[in-house]
């Protein structure tokens, strides 16, 4: 996979894909939200991620990818729904920043979630 599929597939939810290019000392900061530190730590909260993923319905759109060395920006939006109803929407953007052997070195994620 190329650095933008790995931060496309992540950013909407395709973790199992992405493992094995998260470093082991990556550091995922949710702003204002929460901070994850080393591979582990990011795959667990994956993995719990993923189990909300699989209660709801999603429509994940992306809006925008910007790549430019090492760094790569994907934005966009999150529709969850359950039994026809919104749960709730999410304006997400994620920045990932990669070493040369295309591993995830950090993610910083910035989450706006509609009222």
């Amino acid at each position: 996979m190329t650095k933008t599929e790995i931060a496309k597939a992540f950013s909407i939810g395709e973790f199992e894909k992405t493992n094995k290019y998260i470093s082991e000392n990556a550091v995922w900061t949710v702003v204002e939200e929460d901070k994850f530190v080393g591979k582990q730590a990011i795959i667990d909260y994956c993995e719990q991620v993923g189990n909300y993923f699989k209660s709801v319905t999603t429509d994940f759109k992306t809006l925008n990818i910007i790549a430019d060395g090492n760094k790569v920006v994907v934005n966009g939006t999150a529709e969850f729904m359950r039994e026809n109803k919104r749960v709730s929407f999410v304006s997400a953007c994620d920045v990932y920043e990669f070493d040369d052997n295309h591993q995830i070195q950090n993610i910083t994620s910035y989450c706006i979630q509609s009222k």
